[in-house]
Formats: structure tokens, C-alpha cells, sequence
């Protein structure tokens, strides 16, 4: 069967004057317009495409790459506004809808926002939406502590920030473990700092523990001869500043500088850390 909203490994069939015919295993068939056909793609090959639904709710193949697919969660932008809903920006010919229903706050033209894409069993439409929660799953956790996870930003709240973890499960990056410029939308590396009860996972965007400290002292020295040997950064520099400078808390900024100056690479002054 073929794949709405996702890829396929399709075999081509037949040319003919709208395109290639592509199968898979159980015949059924799906056309690549001609738009689409390079004169590399020969009878009986077997091609990769993603397959969606066209203006009549065809299924139909591209060779284009979509910003999202089904069943994940991307940024996107909108691009225009109807009676019926909001339509978005996902890289393909046929914008992707997303009803008033399944939005939490009305969508404007030109805002991006993290939706989740979905094929609607009633209507069998793939269709977005922004209503993010309903679709994360903590009760089977796929993750440990202490595991570098990719997360999406999508929400602020008093506490910090929520963050779609490794496109399946929701975390939160508290306000104090944060030394960057943070938006619903952003993209980035984390970690997995603490499970806590009914699997809520807390995320810091750096490891924890010993292991963290040797990299960032490799990372401090490596700034320090860039920077010809004078880093203006000290125990009294703010948290910002550090994150500023070198991607790292203060905490692991104090941790990494004290073992570079017990093994004497390192003298540190008032104003800052100067390579010996």
C-alpha cells in the first residue's frame, strides 16, 4: 500500500504524456507528474518519492523534499489564511492545511508555528496542527538519563521551556539552563538531566558530570590561542557572557578552568584567564 505523507520505494511502470506511473509491491499505482522526471528514471527502476495528496485529494509522487512528514513536528510558516483555516509552508506545490480546529491560537500570515502532521481518518487529509500536546507520549519512555536527545522548542512558560524530545516525547529546559537566545521554533542538541515522577523529563543543553568538563577545557584552551592567549573571562563574569563566549554554563566554565589551573596550563587573574 502506499504511504500518504511519508516516503516510498516505488518501482516506475510506464512513461506517459502526464508522467510516470510508479507501483509498489501490491500494484498500486501513483503518478510523478512530468514536472518531476529526470532522464536518469528508466522503466522498472525503483525510485524514492514522497507521496501526499493533490488539490482532489489524489495521491500523487515528488521528487521534492518536504519540510515535515507524517507523524513529525516542524516549524513552519503560514502562508495564507482562509474561511476554513490557515494554510502553511511545507515545501511542496500544495500548501498544508490546517483547520481553526486545530489551532490553539489563531493563525496570521507570515508567523511560523510547530505543528504536527497527520493523516485525519475522517476525511483521510493530511492536515496539521498546532495543538502539539495531544500528540507527545511520556508513558513509554525510548529514553534514559543522561542520553543526548534532538528537541524542538515549541512553547515558553513560566517555568522555562517545552521542547518536543527526538520528535516523540515532551521536556522541559528550565529558565536557569538557559545561557541563549530560546524560541518556539528552534532546533538543537540536548540532554536527558533528569526522569522525574510520571516520566516528566527535565533537559539541560549540556551534559552533566565529569565527562562534561575535560571537552570544555579542551574548548576553553582552543579559544585561548585563538584569542592569542587572553580570555576575558573570569569567576565573576556573568553566566551570559560565558554562554556568549563559549557555548558553556558558568558552572563548567569554573569546573574546566580549575583543573586547567591545577595542572598549570592556566593563570587566572581579576580580569580574566591567561594561557601559560
Amino acid at each position: 500500500m502506499l504511504f500518504i505523507g511519508k516516503y516510498n520505494n516505488l518501482t516506475i511502470e510506464r512513461l506517459t504524456s502526464v508522467g510516470m506511473f510508479l507501483s509498489d509491491v501490491e500494484g498500486e499505482e501513483v503518478l510523478l507528474p512530468n514536472q518531476y522526471l529526470t532522464d536518469e528514471m528508466q522503466v522498472d527502476d525503483t525510485i524514492r518519492v514522497f507521496v501526499y495528496l493533490d488539490s482532489e485529494d489524489r495521491p500523487v509522487a515528488t521528487t521534492e523534499t518536504p519540510k515535515i512528514i507524517r507523524n513529525e513536528f516542524a516549524s513552519l510558516q503560514v502562508k495564507d489564511v482562509s474561511e476554513y483555516g490557515a494554510f502553511m509552508d511545507w515545501g511542496l506545490i500544495k500548501d498544508l492545511f490546517v483547520p481553526f480546529r486545530e489551532q490553539s491560537v489563531p493563525m496570521q500570515i507570515g508567523e511560523w508555528h510547530v505543528v504536527f502532521l497527520y493523516l485525519d481518518q475522517k476525511s483521510s487529509r493530511l492536515i496539521a496542527s498546532t495543538k502539539i500536546d495531544r500528540f507527545l507520549e511520556n508513558d513509554r519512555l525510548k529514553v534514559a538519563e543522561g542520553d543526548q536527545v534532538d528537541l524542538l522548542v515549541w512553547q515558553k512558560t513560566d517555568l522555562g521551556y517545552n521542547a518536543i524530545v527526538n520528535q516523540y516525547h515532551k521536556g522541559l529546559i528550565y529558565h536557569n539552563e538557559v545561557f541563549r537566545d530560546l524560541k518556539p521554533g528552534d532546533s538543537l542538541k540536548g540532554y536527558i538531566k533528569k526522569i522525574r515522577p510520571e516520566n516528566k523529563l527535565d533537559i539541560s543543553l549540556q551534559k552533566t558530570g565529569g565527562e562534561h568538563i575535560e571537552p570544555s577545557a579542551q574548548l576553553i584552551l582552543e579559544e585561548l590561542k585563538k584569542a592569542d592567549g587572553f580570555l576575558n573571562l573570569s569567576d565573576g563574569s556573568s553566566p551570559e557572557d560565558i554562554y556568549k563566549t563559549l557555548q558553556i554554563s558558568k558552572k563548567v566554565f569554573k569546573k574546566a578552568i580549575g583543573g586547567l589551573y591545577k595542572q598549570g596550563i592556566i593563570r587566572i587573574a581579576d580580569e580574566g584567564i591567561y594561557l601559560l
